[in-house]
Parts: structure tokens; C-alpha cells; sequence
């Protein structure tokens, strides 16, 4: 199953890693760069806008919003 996470916190990364682990392909974005090319290492999709992270992402879509974590 393909997931998208907004907000790359210390939440959102363990709960996209976790995803990953279990074979989910993950569409990640954060405003901060450093935060979705970090998880592209590990083998997140990154996406560099919204809209980018919107036109990554399979219909229908999965999304779970962690920006009001605080982490974002």
C-alpha cells in the first residue's frame, strides 16, 4: 500500500520507517529539505512541493498529516 506523510517530525519519520519496514512505499514531504532527503535514504518517495507530493501519490490516495506534531 502507498502512504503520504506531511510533517517529518520526530513522529511522522518513526511512523514512515515503521510503514517501510512492514513493505508500504511511502510519499514523504517537510517543509525542511534535510527531513525528506533523509527519509529518501532509507527509501521514501520525496516529494519537494505539495503539489509534486500530490502528483506522487496513487489513486486513491492514503494520507496522514503529522504537521501539527510540532515537528514539521
Amino acid at each position: 500500500m502507498q502512504i503520504g506523510m506531511i510533517g517529518l517530525g520526530r513522529m511522522g519519520s518513526n511512523m514512515v520507517r515503521r510503514l517501510m519496514r512492514e513493505g508500504h512505499e511511502c510519499v514523504v514531504y517537510n517543509r525542511h529539505a534535510e527531513a525528506v532527503k533523509a527519509l529518501q535514504s532509507e527509501g521514501a518517495v520525496g516529494a519537494v512541493s505539495l503539489e509534486d507530493f500530490v502528483a506522487r501519490m496513487a489513486t486513491p490516495r492514503g494520507l496522514v498529516d503529522g504537521a501539527g506534531d510540532g515537528g514539521g
